[in-house]
């Protein structure tokens, strides 16, 4: 099964989106959890754009 760009755009999207509430959560919340929503909005950033570099195949 070869992975395509829709798929590698279906998990781009909510990776983002996720990952920029978790990082607006630390901005603008409390000090109490603010280190777990930065460490969780980094690694869903990171694994939205890592998941554009999987090679695709040409058709």
């Amino acid at each position: 099964m070869s992975i395509n760009q829709t798929a590698k755009g279906i998990v781009l999207v909510p990776c983002l989106l996720l990952g920029g509430a978790f990082l607006s959560a630390a901005a603008w919340g409390s000090e109490s959890n603010q280190t777990v929503a930065i460490w969780l909005g980094i690694a869903l950033l990171a694994g939205g754009f890592l998941a554009q570099l999987i090679p695709t195949e040409k058709d």
